[in-house]
C-alpha cells in the first residue's frame, strides 16, 4: 500500500489562502455574513474534516516505476457522505482540492441532496500514458485510499480528465478488496460509472444539460428567446459539448469556443456536431473548417449574448472581466469566475448563474444513479431527464427568487440557501459530545 498522509488541521493554526480556496473562503464569507451564521458553526465550516494524501508506485509499460501523488479532500458530512470528483491534472494539489470539496458541499446542499462535499485527483498529465498504464495507476490510487472512500462514506465520481472507464477500474478494485458477500452491495462506491456497469443513462449529459436548463429557466424568468442567440463555450470536453448540444436545439449559435490548444470563432455559426466529431477525431478543435483562430486572450472579447466557461477555475479574472460582451455567465466549471472578475461583471450588470447551481446537474445525476444501485432499479433516459429537469427547475426557482426578494447577485443567495440548511442540521443535531 502506498504511504497514507491525514493531515489534520487545528482551529489555531490557519492554512495560507490562495487560489481557488481564497476565492471560496470570501463567497463563503460574504453568505454567512448576510445571513449572520453562527459563529461556531462558520468555524466548523470554514476548515475540511479530513485531508487525505497517498504517495503510490505504479510500473510503466517500459518496466519503469514511478511515484505519483494523489489527494482526496473531505469537507464537510454533515448532511450526508463526501460526494464529488476525481479529477486527472497536473494543478491537482490541496489547495484546489480544498476549495473545490468545499464548492461540492454547498452544491449537495443547495440541490438537496443528502450528501456533504469531497474532491479530489491525481497530479498527473493523463496525455503522457498509455490507456494500460492509466488503468494501473487509477487501481493503485484507489487501494492507496482504501477504506478512506466507501458507498456510504465517501463517494468519488467523474471530473477533469477522468471518465466512466476510470470509475469502473475504481469500482472494481475497490469491490475487489471486499469480502465476496459484500461486492455487490459495493457497487456505488463511485458514480458515473459506464452503462452496463451500474451506471446512469443519461449520466453522460448530466452536468452539460443542467447547464443549458440554467440558462433556459434564465431565460424563461426573463422572457427571452433563446432562438438566435449567439454563445460561446470555453472548453469543449463532455460539458462544454452536452450544454452546446441542447442549446443548439433551441436555436441558439455557437460563435466561439476554446480548449486547451486554441481558440475558434465564426459569428455565422459553428455546427456542435461537425465540431464534436472533427474534435473527437484530432483531440482538439485547432483547424476547424469554416472557422477563424482567435488569440486566447480575446476569447472572453468575442461577441456573443451568453459566456459558458466549461474548463478549469480562475478563467474569468480581473484582465479579462471588462472585455466580456455577454451578458450572462453560466458556470460550468467549478470556480471559473474569482472574485475580482465578479465584481467587475456584476458592476456591469452581467448575470452570473454560479456553479453550485449552474453545473449541479452533476451530482443530482450521480444521486439518481446511486439511488438506484441501492435499490436495484433502472431508470431509463427519458425518465432521468426529466427528473433530472424537475430538480433543477425547483433549485433554480429558490435561488432566482431569493435573489429578487433579497436583492443580491444569485451566488449569494444560492451560498445562503446551502449554508443555512447545514446550519440547521447543526441546530438540531447539536455538537458532540
Amino acid at each position: 500500500m502506498g504511504k497514507v498522509k491525514t493531515i489534520k488541521k487545528t482551529a489555531e493554526k490557519k492554512v495560507p489562502l490562495t487560489g481557488m480556496m481564497e476565492n471560496v473562503m470570501k463567497q463563503f464569507d460574504k453568505a454567512a455574513d448576510r445571513i449572520n451564521l453562527h459563529p461556531n458553526i462558520k468555524k466548523i465550516l470554514s476548515i475540511t474534516n479530513n485531508e487525505i494524501l497517498v504517495n503510490f508506485p505504479v510500473k510503466m509499460d517500459n518496466g519503469d516505476v514511478e511515484i505519483f501523488t494523489g489527494y482526496r479532500v473531505q469537507h464537510n458530512g454533515a448532511l450526508g457522505p463526501y460526494k464529488g470528483g476525481l479529477r486527472y491534472h497536473p494543478t491537482v494539489d490541496l489547495d484546489a482540492a480544498r476549495a473545490l470539496a468545499m464548492w461540492m458541499t454547498w452544491k449537495s446542499s443547495l440541490a438537496g441532496l443528502p450528501y456533504g462535499g469531497g474532491k479530489g485527483g491525481i497530479k498527473i498529465d493523463p496525455t503522457k500514458y498509455s490507456q494500460s498504464e492509466l488503468e494501473r495507476i487509477t487501481r493503485r490510487f484507489t487501494f492507496a485510499l482504501a477504506d478512506n472512500i466507501g458507498p456510504e462514506h465517501d463517494i468519488p465520481a467523474p471530473d477533469v480528465n477522468t471518465n466512466s472507464q476510470t470509475m469502473a477500474w475504481i469500482a472494481d478494485t475497490y469491490m475487489s478488496t471486499r469480502p465476496p458477500a459484500q461486492r455487490s452491495a459495493n457497487q456505488h462506491v463511485v458514480t458515473g460509472k459506464p452503462d452496463g456497469s451500474g451506471g446512469l443513462e443519461g449520466r453522460d449529459r448530466a452536468t452539460g444539460f443542467g447547464v443549458y436548463l440554467t440558462i433556459k429557466f434564465w431565460a424563461e424568468k426573463k422572457g427571452i428567446d433563446l432562438n438566435g442567440k449567439k454563445y460561446i463555450v470555453q472548453g469543449f470536453g463532455n460539458v462544454g459539448y452536452w450544454a452546446s448540444h441542447f442549446l443548439e436545439k433551441d436555436g441558439a449559435k455557437l460563435v466561439g469556443v476554446q480548449d486547451a490548444f486554441g481558440s475558434i470563432q465564426n459569428q455565422k455559426g459553428i455546427s456542435v456536431e461537425d465540431l464534436f466529431n472533427y474534435s473527437s477525431a484530432t483531440k482538439s478543435i485547432v483547424g476547424f473548417a469554416n472557422s477563424n483562430a482567435v488569440e486566447a486572450d480575446e476569447f472572453f472579447a468575442i461577441d456573443c449574448d451568453i459566456c459558458i466557461p466549461a474548463a478549469l477555475g480562475n478563467q474569468i479574472t480581473k484582465e479579462n472581466a471588462p472585455k466580456i460582451k455577454a451578458k450572462l455567465i453560466a458556470e460550468g466549471a467549478n470556480g471559473p469566475t474569482n472574485v475580482e472578475g465578479e465584481n467587475i461583471l456584476l458592476e456591469r450588470d452581467i448575470t452570473i448563474i454560479p456553479d453550485i447551481l449552474c453545473n449541479s446537474g452533476g451530482v443530482i445525476g450521480s444521486y439518481f444513479e446511486w439511488l438506484q444501485n441501492r435499490s436495484g432499479e433502472v431508470w431509463h433516459l427519458e425518465e432521468v431527464m426529466d427528473k433530472l429537469e424537475n430538480k433543477l427547475k425547483g433549485s433554480f426557482n429558490k435561488v432566482f427568487d431569493y435573489a429578487v426578494r433579497e436583492d443580491i447577485d444569485m451566488r449569494t443567495a444560492a451560498f445562503c440557501i446551502a449554508i443555512e440548511r447545514i446550519e440547521r442540521a447543526y441546530v438540531q443535531r447539536g455538537i458532540f459530545p
